[in-house]
């Protein structure tokens, strides 16, 4: 069983499995929208968010990434080149509204994990500013961009959901940030070094209603989206009562990051019955 393991934590490692959230926010995004899927758009998301992801991970000193030397790194480089290449592909199939919206949102990551002044190595290291700018690159992905790619206007509902997913992509990072608490510097000023772990769960409890109640603020509003809507409510309040800073190996980089996938899954599963 070694060799499981060994595909599991490559699975991980490699990003593989965050592509998979990624993915699963941006057809939930489609379902609710009642937006048909783009398999290129698809395509080039799952595709791009791996050798993103792996960079900023294992590359954010680009001599260290370029210069591996590790083995083990050295597979994930290989492995997130090739994606990459397919990512590049599916790109060219994008409209040039697309094309713009991307380059935004590269811009943002490159903002994120490379040096902007001799103060701050990135934006990633200023703790608030880290979160609430993986927040808006997520939600850009899995929200403005399909919008943008299926020509529709961003009526009440679609700028209600846009905040939503900004909300709910808050509170999934609040157990990366407590876990980190053990590796992040003092003057990161990360949300649980301000207000400390119960206060920052705390915080998350109350996204998480605020998150819920924007469901009924909308004009159109189906029963898939409520039922779904409050199944997610009752997951994120398991979840933030399960965070602890003493978290399993796996707490938040599998099952935290599973749940875009599950609640995919009950969606598909509830729009059948409903």
């Amino acid at each position: 069983m070694v060799w499981l393991s060994r595909i599991f934590n490559f699975y991980l490692d490699a990003s593989i499995h965050v592509a998979f959230a990624v993915i699963s926010l941006l057809l939930i995004t489609n379902l609710y929208l009642n937006i048909l899927p783009d398999h290129h758009l698809l395509l080039f998301v799952f595709f791009g968010t791996i050798p993103t992801y792996n960079f900023i991970k294992y590359g954010v000193g680009a001599k260290r990434y370029f210069l591996v030397k590790n083995s083990y790194h050295k597979q994930i480089q290989v492995f997130s080149l090739i994606v990459l290449a397919l990512a590049g592909y599916h790109f060219f199939f994008l409209s040039y509204a697309v094309w713009f919206s991307c380059f935004v949102m590269a811009l943002f990551i490159v903002l994120y994990a490379l040096p902007v002044s001799p103060k701050h190595k990135n934006l990633r290291s200023i703790g608030i500013l880290k979160v609430i700018l993986v927040a808006l690159v997520w939600t850009g992905i899995t929200v403005i961009i399909p919008v943008i790619s299926s020509a529709i206007s961003f009526s009440w509902d679609i700028w209600l959901q846009i905040l939503q997913r900004f909300i709910l992509i808050l509170i999934l990072l609040i157990p990366f940030e407590i876990r980190d608490l053990e590796y992040d510097e003092l003057n990161l000023k990360t949300i649980p070094q301000r207000i400390g772990v119960s206060q920052t769960r705390n915080l998350g409890m109350l996204l998480s209603l605020i998150f819920y109640l924007i469901t009924f603020l909308k004009d159109e509003l189906s029963r898939l989206e409520i039922i779904g809507n409050t199944i997610l409510f009752l997951i994120l309040i398991i979840m933030l009562l399960m965070t602890h800073r003493n978290q399993s190996k796996y707490f938040a980089s599998f099952y935290v990051e599973s749940i875009p996938i599950c609640w995919l899954g009950i969606l598909v599963f509830l729009q059948s019955y409903i």
